[in-house]
């Protein structure tokens, strides 16, 4: 991370993922915390692609701002109205202790630790890489992946069908 802009939008990027995440946990609207949430996971896709890991990023994109969240929704949307809110508890302050000593940890750590950099330059590439990977060396074990899927797409299918 040399270039100025890539390490200016890595730092936006993580303030803007920080940012949602925490109004996440603030929010007392359900359906707001779960565009919160979103946002959270776009701006992990974001720090990825930064980091030149585009595949990873794709699939965060994909899988959790896509099919994830959209499973939220659909799980909020269809539950019963009397619970949408994000009431209080007893366990709020206990929480609230055990997540600033978890932050406090976490700074220390990122503080006193004598980072390294590595010698190499970044990915040109990773996308073409894996997919070399999955489709020569390691075909048997994604094809047998494959087929457990839609193995388990099959069960579910036959679990909830009215017969």
């Amino acid at each position: 991370m040399d270039d100025l802009g890539v390490v200016i939008a890595f730092w936006a990027l993580a303030a803007m993922t920080i940012g949602a995440a925490a109004m996440l946990i603030l929010v007392r609207n359900l359906m707001h915390a779960i565009l919160f949430l979103i946002l959270s996971f776009v701006g992990v896709a974001g720090l990825y692609i930064t980091l030149s890991a585009d595949f990873v990023a794709v699939a965060q994109v994909l899988i959790y701002a896509g099919a994830i969240s959209v499973l939220m929704i659909f799980a909020v949307m269809l539950t019963p109205l009397s619970e949408r809110d994000n009431s209080g508890n007893f366990l709020q302050l206990p929480a609230l202790v055990l997540s600033g000593l978890v932050i406090a940890g976490v700074t220390f750590v990122a503080l006193e630790t004598e980072w390294r950099e590595a010698g190499r330059g970044s990915f040109d590439t990773t996308a073409a890489e894996i997919g070399e990977a999955l489709l020569s060396p390691f075909v048997l074990p994604f094809e047998i992946a494959s087929v457990l899927l839609v193995a388990a797409m099959i069960g579910a299918i036959v679990i909830v069908r009215d017969d």
